[in-house]
């Protein structure tokens, strides 16, 4: 999660170079060629249901990741992540059934209506980045569920071919947003750190864990993602977030901290297959 937000911080600068396609193109094309280098995933058979997972698995990130970029162009990313969050909070709620499982549910709501712009006072809270962001947090939801199915019997060469799928599935987008620009040498320092912080360390971590944990779990454990963005925009792109912005952050993370000890523990991990 700290390299997650603080690669965010550092995409964010790119965008008046390349915009956010470009951003995300860069990002997804580098941390792909540094995870194929690094993991050689021809190495390895998958069977047609990984592959199927796989793709599943790279076209959720790929999504998910430029309309996350895109909402970046809009809103805070303290904002943007919080919004973002939806998606896991979503798969870690899924399936609620006691009384105290559906307060959780009611603080997740209150926390996101106090992140909506509800009347103009809302200043640097767009509409546009609200819709982008709750789109990214949906693509999110597919990133954990296939992102486990992909990983079952597998390891972090997974998470090289779905980045690769990713980087296929974003370059148009940066082509067409940033075209020759994209191949500016001085752009590979910034570009290459955004790569690694932002997906090439976090997905293969992401893809060593998730196998063995159920995927509710995971996503709540990403609580701490909107207070570490939100410090992150702080200190490296100094956003600021108003009070009742950060009542709905910490409504956020209290819900999901509060399903991690109620719903997750009631949840086995799933067994690895044989």
């Amino acid at each position: 999660m700290v390299f997650t937000q603080t690669g965010a911080s550092f995409a964010k600068m790119l965008f008046p170079l390349v915009g956010a396609g470009g951003a995300t193109a860069l990002r997804l094309t580098l941390a792909a060629l540094v995870l194929i280098a690094v993991f050689r995933p021809w190495r390895y058979k998958l069977g047609p249901k990984q592959w199927r997972a796989v793709l599943l698995y790279g076209g959720a990130m790929g999504a998910m990741n430029l309309f996350f970029y895109a909402a970046l162009e809009h809103i805070p990313l303290g904002i943007a992540v919080a919004l973002e969050f939806t998606g896991p909070l979503a798969v870690a709620l899924f399936g609620a059934r006691k009384l105290v499982d559906f307060l959780w549910i009611v603080l997740a709501v209150a926390g996101f209506a106090l992140l909506l712009p509800w009347t103009q006072t809302g200043g640097d809270i767009s509409p546009i980045g609200v819709v982008l962001a709750l789109c990214a947090g949906a693509c999110w939801a597919g990133y954990i569920v296939f992102g486990q199915r992909a990983g079952m019997g597998g390891g972090a060469h997974i998470a090289a071919l779905g980045v690769g799928t990713a980087a296929l599935i974003a370059v148009p987008f940066g082509v067409a947003t940033a075209g020759a620009s994209l191949l500016d040498p001085a752009l590979l320092p910034l570009g290459l750190a955004v790569a690694l912080m932002s997906s090439a360390i976090p997905y293969a971590l992401d893809m060593v864990a998730l196998p063995h944990m159920p995927s509710r779990l995971f996503g709540i454990l990403m609580s701490g993602q909107p207070a570490l963005a939100a410090l992150s925009g702080l200190v490296i792109l100094h956003e600021t977030i108003g009070p009742a912005q950060l009542a709905g952050m910490g409504a956020i993370m209290l819900a999901s901290i509060g399903a991690t000890l109620t719903i997750a523990r009631r949840t086995p991990p799933p067994l690895p297959d044989p």
